[in-house]
């Protein structure tokens, strides 16, 4: 027999580490080929991780909680081989590539103090959800953060290093503030928020302690509203021809594609054609710099079945048709609400579309994803009477009609752009030629 060392797989660009979640499979189990053996957890996404190989797990060397790092061992497993073979010789083929040269190591880190400026610490901290989560409850500062001597990949701080200062803070000395950097990083609010009021439970509440994903969720939003000054702008829209034509068809399509054709592939078709009208939506901030994004990747906010919230991302949107916007849709849509999203399904968006309208709501005002700069709500398709200019006069028909609030960072979007760009999406919806195909 050979034992074969189970490596936590890359995740995507920019993600260094995972925390275990749970284990499906205990030590002595035997587990088949693609058999998912793990759940994990990184700050985007909660997924598993399958086994190439067939055998019995014999060690698991990450426990519940843990966090490990992209390429390493996270369990042993007893395989069919030769008594003596190596695990190196067993998994040349799952075994990442060696550490990245220095040149590498600057392009991945790049884009990692952008996404840590909106994390719950700001500047070029990366931080695991353990982590962040011992630093919260132990009301560790930034300061000190930045104090302690990470033993991770890249001087990253562990679970062990926060511990370790945890157990002996109180006979260090306070650590002086960090000088001021010159990398810029996202603005801090002018003012401290408030401390939050203690509530006390009453007789007969129950106290329903956040799940991981709602706590990453109530962190991330809270950020947003303290990192951008929101403002948001409505209109109604005439969808008529838009019904008319998915009526005509979403069963041809279905028929020869094997997929449902929803409103959704429309509306990005449309806020596509806006943003490269207006392109200084894709943008996001960095201190005071503005980052005009290249590739245009529509964020789709997906209600899960447990109540929370994830937004899988279309990537390239303006590169594909109506009907790869569709299967690109259903695919996502599906994964999310299986539990089935790679990390990087969920990362990288410039732009996010929010359908209010699924829940029956005729509008909202979502808050902006960091570090994006805009969102669009949709609300529900309403029948309603209306008045129609004809040659002839005006006339009240009944028409399809629907919300949409798009809200906006004041920091880089003023009224004007925010405005225009929901014009321009308003104008492509409510003028949709019902010869379109797909």
């Amino acid at each position: 027999m050979a034992e074969y060392k189970l490596l936590l797989p890359s995740m995507g660009e920019g993600v260094m580490e995972a925390t275990i979640i749970t284990w499906l499979f205990n030590e002595g189990d035997t587990v088949k080929e693609d058999d998912s053996v793990v759940e994990i957890a990184t700050d985007k996404v909660d997924s598993d991780v399958p086994t190439p190989v067939s055998g019995k797990i014999v060690k698991i060397l990450k426990q519940k909680d843990e966090v490990a790092k992209v390429g390493e061992a996270i369990a042993i497993l007893e395989i069919e081989g030769e008594s003596g073979n190596t695990a190196s010789e067993e998994v040349k083929t799952e075994t990442p590539a060696a550490a990245p040269d220095t040149e590498t190591l600057k392009t991945i880190e790049e884009p990692l103090k952008v996404v840590a400026s909106t994390q719950e610490f700001s500047g070029d901290l990366y931080l695991s959800p353990l982590v962040k989560s011992i630093a919260q409850q132990e009301n560790i500062s930034e300061t000190e953060l930045k104090s302690i001597k990470g033993s991770g990949l890249e001087r990253r701080i562990t679970k062990e290093d926060i511990l370790a200062y945890v157990n002996n803070r109180g006979n260090q000395p306070a650590p002086q503030a960090a000088p001021v950097q010159q990398v810029a990083s996202a603005p801090q609010p002018m003012a401290t928020s408030a401390p939050a009021a203690t509530i006390t439970a009453a007789a007969g509440d129950e106290i329903i302690p956040m799940d991981r994903m709602r706590k990453i969720i109530a962190e991330n939003m809270v950020k947003a509203k303290q990192i951008a000054p929101h403002v948001t702008s409505f209109i109604e829209t005439d969808v008529t021809n838009v019904v008319k034509w998915r009526n005509k068809n979403k069963a041809v399509f279905e028929k020869r594609e094997g997929e449902k054709l929803t409103f959704m592939p429309i509306f990005v078709k449309a806020v596509v054609k806006a943003i490269q009208d207006f392109p200084m939506i894709n943008v996001s901030v960095n201190g005071d710099n503005i980052i005009k994004k290249k590739n245009i990747n529509i964020g789709m906010a997906t209600a899960l079945p447990d109540g929370n919230l994830i937004v899988p991302v279309i990537k390239n949107a303006d590169q594909l048709s109506l009907s790869g916007l569709a299967k690109a849709i259903n695919d996502l849509a599906y994964r999310a609400r299986n539990r089935k999203l790679r990390p990087e399904d969920t990362q990288g968006a410039t732009y996010t579309i929010s359908n209010v309208g699924s829940f029956g709501n005729l509008m909202g005002t979502p808050i902006i994803p960091q570090p994006q700069v805009a969102i669009l709500a949709i609300g529900a398709i309403v029948k309603k009477p209306a008045v129609l200019e004809t040659a002839d006069g005006d006339v009240i028909a009944i028409r399809n009609l629907m919300f949409m609030s798009h809200s906006y960072d004041h920091r880089v979007v003023d009224g004007s752009l925010g405005g225009m760009m929901l014009k321009h999406v308003h104008d492509y919806l409510e003028n949709w030629d019902l010869n379109t195909e797909i």
